[in-house]
């Protein structure tokens, strides 16, 4: 959908468009009851403004919609297209470097109780790795600082691609 359209749509066509890029009601809403905006760097703006900062019910909420990296996300919603494409860098073919990402995936939830969230749209398994790695030194407040820094980057580059196609 083209900005025009967003802009032109009514509210719950745009918050359906909204709603893949993550599920916050109150970003969103926010989103929707603000159009019409003048250019896509207009709508970014807001977006950020409205993503800082998500509340911590916010960012839990947003995580139970996000796969494990490395694990592709099932079904046919646009969210989980999204999440396949993003993904698209973590190999699978890669045995060992899937075995560790596995292991790490599950020493990050242990750690922190959560799913590990990161930016993967452009990003190889191995980067992912190392982050995955680093993140696991990291104290409770330190990584909930960086989670809703990826869920904003995250939210940011959907809108931003589903705006323009």
């Amino acid at each position: 959908m083209k900005l025009e359209q967003f802009n032109g749509a009514d509210r719950r066509e745009a918050i359906e468009l909204l709603r893949p890029c993550i599920d916050v009601p109150r970003w969103y809403d926010e989103l929707a009851d603000r159009r019409p905006y003048a250019s896509v760097a207009a709508l970014v703006a807001e977006a950020e403004r409205a993503a800082s900062p998500f509340t911590a019910e916010e960012v839990e909420r947003a995580l139970g919609h996000h796969p494990r990296i490395g694990e592709r996300a099932a079904g046919g919603s646009r969210e989980a297209t999204l999440s396949r494409s993003e993904q698209a860098g973590v190999d699978p073919a890669d045995a060992e470097l899937a075995e560790r990402l596995a292991a790490g995936n599950l020493a990050y939830e242990e750690r922190f109780g959560r799913v590990f969230l990161i930016r993967a749209a452009g990003r190889s398994a191995a980067e992912i790795l190392a982050a995955l790695t680093e993140r696991l030194g990291h104290d409770d407040a330190e990584e909930d600082e960086i989670v809703a820094a990826q869920l904003r980057e995250i939210a940011i580059l959907r809108l931003e691609q589903a705006v323009t196609a």
